[in-house]
């Protein structure tokens, strides 16, 4: 018997502003009230599900960022809702995670296959889930990271330095630093040289 999707979205002065939304689904009351106990003390928003085809209807009208998924399901299993959004064209990078009462390599490859991220065996261990919530968030900000370099920097047409999100200025440095593991190291070249220093660099002491 199918059972509305429903949410919880319970206030959270601290994670205001970086709320994540999680789509949990699961035939198992019993697992569904854990894992909604457990998200909602994150401060992340909840919606739950019981079965794969009702949260595969959910997904559809609004996509979460990180769906948690029993793997054995009546109507539509957590393998094959993986694999439909998977398949789903979209601009932001869904963390799914899949649970199972089964181990084992053959085990992680279907799902892997499938395109799962990660995976929680029954039964559910809360420390764990919990590590593993830190995780999916972690990739999903270095997910919306990479989207935000590789889109459109607002960057000013004399100094250079780039507006963030928050409208305050930086250099480009403290910006991509701040950001990614790259590092900057600074040298002059050609044309700089020849336009502003001439000569000069060739008479410094110094190797060649």
């Amino acid at each position: 018997m199918s059972h509305p999707v429903t949410s919880d979205s319970p206030p959270s002065p601290g994670n205001a502003g970086k709320q994540i939304s999680v789509l949990v689904v699961d035939d198992d009351p019993v697992v569904i009230a854990t894992l909604r106990a457990l998200i909602s003390a994150t401060g992340h928003s909840v919606r739950v599900a019981s079965n794969g085809r009702e949260a595969w209807e959910a997904f559809q009208l609004d996509p979460a960022a990180i769906v948690i998924s029993d793997w054995h399901m009546p109507e539509l299993d957590g393998l094959e809702l993986c694999r439909r959004i998977r398949t789903r064209p979209s601009e932001r990078y869904v963390y799914f995670i899949l649970i199972t009462a089964y181990g084992g390599k053959q085990q992680y490859a279907l799902g892997m296959e499938a395109g799962a991220d990660d995976f929680i065996t029954k039964p559910l261990d809360l420390d764990e889930l919990r590590a593993r919530l830190h995780v999916a968030d972690r990739i999903l900000g270095l997910q919306l990271t990479l989207r935000r370099l590789e889109g459109l920097l607002p960057i000013c047409a004399y100094c250079k330095r780039i507006r963030d999100e928050s409208g305050a200025w930086e250099s480009l440095e403290g910006y991509i630093g701040g950001r990614t593991e790259a590092h900057f190291s600074h040298g002059i070249c050609d044309t700089c040289e020849a336009r502003y220093f001439g000569d000069q660099l060739d008479q410094l002491p110094g190797p060649a």
